[in-house]
């Protein structure tokens, strides 16, 4: 018993509780759903940039019409002029009056230019239409 010394302040092992794994998975859990959140706008966003706008297509094609070729050019009036026919009611009264004075320069094989009263009606429309 000599070289012996007494200890008397040791207590048993306890068991501690630890938390820091579940908080691990806490913070993953939240950190991968904002991921999962953010790419979905992202993907969102780039599908709606590339989005094919057909209303502004048709509004470019209106606008650049050559109406050097009649027959043609009444066609393409009617096409385009189709898309911005239900934005109003007021549209709709027009593109109906603007088709009924192209039905001159349509069905023909031989057709003269527009006059001047139908090309104010073509403009007048042109200037009603907004994408």
């Amino acid at each position: 018993m000599q070289g012996e010394i007494k200890l008397h302040d040791i207590k048993p092992i306890v068991e501690v509780e630890e938390y820091s794994f579940y908080y691990f998975l806490g913070v993953s859990f939240i950190a991968a759903i904002l991921i999962v959140g953010a790419i979905f706008l992202l993907v969102k966003w780039y599908k709606k940039r590339n989005r094919y706008n057909k209303r502004a297509e048709h509004l470019k094609a209106y606008k650049n019409i050559d109406y050097t070729d009649t027959k043609k050019a009444a066609y393409e009036i009617t096409f385009y002029g189709a898309t911005f026919k239900d934005d109003s009611q007021r549209h709709s009264e027009m593109f109906a009056n603007l088709n009924k004075r192209l039905e001159n320069y349509k069905y023909k094989k031989e057709v003269e230019s527009f006059d001047d009263e139908t090309r104010g009606y073509i403009e007048l429309y042109k200037g009603m239409i907004d994408v």
